[in-house]
C-alpha cells in the first residue's frame, strides 16, 4: 500500500469527524437529540474531557495527562506507519493502523483546540455553541472536550419483572455516545484482532521467502 494511499484515508476519516463534531456543535444545545432513523438511530449531542466512549481519567490533571499522552501516540504513530509502508506489510493491516492512527488523531484535535475556539456548551442555558476568536473560547489548550454525537439504542427495553437482579430495570443495548473517531479506532482493533493471524502469517511468509531467496543466491 502506498504512502499517498494511507494519507487519503487518513485524512477522510479526519475531515469526516471534523465536519460532523462542528455541525452538531454549532447547530446542537449540548443534551439535544434527534432521530436519524426510526428510533435505534439518534444524533446525541454530549461532550466529554476523557477518553473514548465517554471514560474519564483523573480530572483536570489528568485530561493533560491523556491529551499529551494521545499527542505522543500519534507522533510515535507517523513513524510507526512509515515503518509499515516502507517495510511493506499487509495491507489490511496498514488500513488496520491507519483507522486507528486516524481516531486518535481526530480525538486529539478536539482535545487541544476545542477549547480555545468554541464557546461553552451548557446543559442547563441549552445554549447553540458558537466559534470564537482563538484563544477566548471555553478552554486552554489541551483542556478541549471530545465531541460525541452518534446513538444507537437498538434495543431499549426493560428487564422482566421476574429477571434475577436487575428485574424491572431498564436494559439499552447500545448505550455508549460516539464519534466517527471513536469508530474508527474501534473497527481498526477489531478487525486488527479478527485478521492478525492473516496480517501477520502472510509478512511472515514472505519475509521465509525473501531469506529463502538471498540463502540460494549465497549458496
Amino acid at each position: 500500500m502506498k504512502a499517498k494511499h494511507v494519507i487519503i484515508l487518513i485524512a477522510a476519516i479526519i475531515l469526516a469527524d471534523q465536519a460532523l463534531k462542528f455541525y452538531i456543535k454549532l447547530h446542537y444545545y449540548a443534551g439535544e437529540e434527534h432521530h436519524v432513523i426510526g428510533n435505534w438511530f439518534r444524533l446525541h449531542f454530549v461532550e466529554n474531557e476523557g477518553m473514548a466512549w465517554g471514560w474519564k481519567f483523573g480530572g483536570g490533571f489528568g485530561k493533560i495527562i491523556l491529551t499529551l499522552f494521545r499527542l505522543v501516540a500519534v507522533i510515535w504513530g507517523t513513524f510507526l506507519l512509515r515503518d509499515f509502508i516502507r517495510k511493506k506489510y499487509h495491507t489490511g493491516f496498514i488500513i488496520c493502523a491507519s483507522l486507528i492512527y486516524a481516531g486518535a488523531l481526530g480525538n486529539l484535535i478536539d482535545s487541544m483546540f476545542y477549547g480555545l475556539i468554541f464557546e461553552n456548551s451548557d446543559v442547563f442555558a441549552q445554549n447553540v455553541a458558537k466559534l470564537v476568536p482563538f484563544g477566548s473560547g471555553y478552554a486552554n489548550f489541551l483542556h478541549g472536550r471530545v465531541v460525541d454525537m452518534l446513538y444507537f439504542p437498538i434495543i431499549d427495553t426493560y428487564y422482566p419483572k421476574w429477571f434475577p437482579v436487575w428485574g424491572g430495570e431498564r436494559f439499552e443495548f447500545f448505550e455508549p455516545v460516539f464519534n466517527i473517531a471513536d469508530a474508527s479506532i474501534s473497527v481498526g482493533v477489531i478487525v486488527l484482532l479478527l485478521f492478525q493471524n492473516k496480517f501477520f502469517g502472510k509478512k511472515h511468509t514472505e519475509a521465509e521467502k525473501e531469506t529463502a531467496t538471498q540463502e540460494a543466491k549465497v549458496s
